[in-house]
């Protein structure tokens, strides 16, 4: 079912037009918006400060004037409107920037259409390598990657630890937790609460800085490892804050198997990510989901889930969903690890070594 609301009628050249997104990002990149906010407001003043063709930026201004992201007086002066400013904002701008991991990542939106004949992630065809492994390559890619998730995370982060009952979860656990910005906000919002953060090398060194600006890394553990390695125990709920969706079903069981080990028989796992609607001729499409999940698509050959999806992924982790909730544009999924399953797995993995040895 279509979003009526926002379906508002476009022409097919307005749809099927490349140049005014390519535009954006380059103005984005060039930082315009923030130079016209400080008062640079004439052409030759940007091209100046940008280091740009005079004319060629021109002609960018033109349409982007053109297209209402910015409007021009009868003198030349330029000012800001409503979409340059939104530009400005911290997760908006890094993901515009054609220097950073978003302008990375787009220039891979060319393989669509293999990725539609083939159902295939079109980021390995375009740089030879999966997101990961470039991003691991290039430490620039990867502080502008995880600075964008912290700024998300920074958005709907302090929500979360405030409406959110956290009444007997003294230790939790944020597996692929980034930067800390998520666990440093709990921890903040509730002194009594010790916290675990598990991600890759680098990626923790980021966490323990982060941690330590906020006042909270003596009750906080960085752990470098793999969410696909074994996990540490003893938490009272692990978190997985938008990571399953970056993996096709069987590295996202995978994960998911790995937080049942570690939480234990009863223990809770709460997964944060866009939910998309159940598959009822009376669901609204949201048009935002709907990009999102043909994104994931192209850079990782994965997808944005529904509630019923994420339950049998877990189910066949070994988990079972209880609860269901939302915070901003991300919905909550609670959920429990059943005993039988947890303890059948470990005695897959004793017999399988046995086996070995």
């Amino acid at each position: 079912m279509i979003d009526v609301e926002h379906d508002r009628p476009k022409t097919l050249s307005d749809l099927a037009d490349l140049l005014t997104p390519w535009a954006i990002r380059v103005a984005a990149t060039l930082r315009l918006p923030e130079l016209v906010d400080e008062g640079v407001t004439t052409v030759s003043e940007l091209a100046a400060r940008v280091s740009a063709d005079e004319v060629a930026l021109t002609r960018l201004l033109r349409l982007l004037v053109c297209r209402g992201v910015f409007v021009e007086s009868s003198t030349g002066i330029l000012a800001l409107t409503d979409v340059s400013r939104e530009m400005m904002g911290g997760a908006a701008r890094r993901w515009l920037d054609l220097d950073g991991a978003g302008g990375r990542m787009e220039t891979a939106y060319s393989g669509l259409l293999e990725s539609i004949r083939t159902g295939e992630a079109a980021y390995p065809k375009a740089f030879g390598c999966s997101v990961w492994r470039d991003f691991e390559s290039s430490p620039r890619l990867s502080e502008s990657f995880g600075a964008y998730l912290a700024e998300l995370a920074g958005e709907w982060g302090p929500e979360l630890a405030e409406r959110r009952d956290w009444s007997g979860v003294s230790k939790v656990v944020d597996v692929g937790g980034g930067d800390g910005t998520l666990i440093s906000t709990l921890l903040r919002g509730h002194p009594t609460m010790c916290g675990v953060l598990v991600d890759l090398p680098a990626t923790a060194l980021a966490a323990r800085q982060r941690l330590a600006e906020t006042g909270v890394a003596d009750r906080a553990t960085v752990v470098e490892g793999s969410f696909f390695e074994r996990l540490p125990e003893g938490g009272d709920l692990y978190i997985l804050a938008q990571v399953l969706h970056d993996w096709p079903d069987t590295e996202a069981t995978a994960i998911l198997r790995r937080c049942a080990e570690a939480a234990g028989p009863g223990g809770r796992l709460l997964v944060i990510e866009r939910v998309r609607a159940d598959e009822s001729p009376d669901d609204v499409v949201d048009a935002a989901l709907a990009a999102m999940d043909l994104r994931m698509l192209l850079l990782f050959g994965s997808m944005e889930r529904s509630a019923d999806e994420f339950a049998r992924l877990a189910a066949d982790a070994g988990l079972s969903l209880r609860t269901r909730d939302r915070v901003g544009e991300l919905g909550l999924l609670e959920f429990v690890v059943e005993p039988v399953a947890v303890e059948c797995g470990r005695e897959s993995r004793l017999s399988a070594a046995t086996a070995a040895n």
